[in-house]
């Protein structure tokens, strides 16, 4: 069953997250390779999952953008998130994914991440999308750098040795 679709590639549908997505999240969180660079803990349990869903699910009626469900056209199958996330207290949008362990090395988050931007640049009309990514992340440095972000500099965020990566809408319409 799909709920309401954002947007498709090739392979993958990204949906609205629902409560029921709860469950993705607290078995993600709960992978320390998952985990290691993103400065977040394990969920205690699915239902401290499901409540910190709703600031997701609030995202979208606020900001008209979120992180959404990543899911396999083939099989339905939840692969993991991707998507825009509205930080007011800075007045930007940055991009952030996190996938399931066995889904990764298989190109699901550059494909889900290039299709973020573009929704983002083409429907939302942003003007800039910026990415955090942990200095020691190499797998997440090179999905930004495929999808098109170009690396700012190196500087903390959440107390993390971070690059700070962005793509601004001209750059990303004249390079499409």
């Amino acid at each position: 069953m799909r709920m309401k679709t954002i947007l498709e590639t090739n392979r993958l549908y990204l949906r609205e997250l629902t409560k029921e997505d709860a469950i993705h999240f607290y078995q993600i969180n709960n992978d320390p390779e998952v985990i290691a660079f993103t400065g977040d803990s394990p969920f205690d349990s699915v239902e401290d999952a499901q409540e910190f869903l709703q600031s997701y699910l609030q995202q979208y009626q606020d900001h008209n953008m979120g992180r959404w469900a990543v899911c396999l056209k083939e099989t339905n199958e939840v692969l993991g998130w991707c998507g825009l996330k509205y930080h007011p207290e800075d007045c930007l949008v940055d991009i952030g994914y996190r996938f399931y362990r066995e889904h990764w090395g298989k190109g699901f988050a550059t494909e889900a991440c290039k299709a973020c931007l573009d929704y983002g640049f083409k429907h939302l009309d942003l003007k800039r999308i910026v990415a955090h990514v942990h200095v020691d992340n190499a797998a997440s440095h090179r999905v930004a750098l495929k999808s098109g972000l170009i690396y700012v500099k190196d500087f903390i965020y959440d107390g993390q040795p971070a690059k700070l990566y962005q793509l601004r809408k001209n750059e990303y319409l004249s390079n499409s």
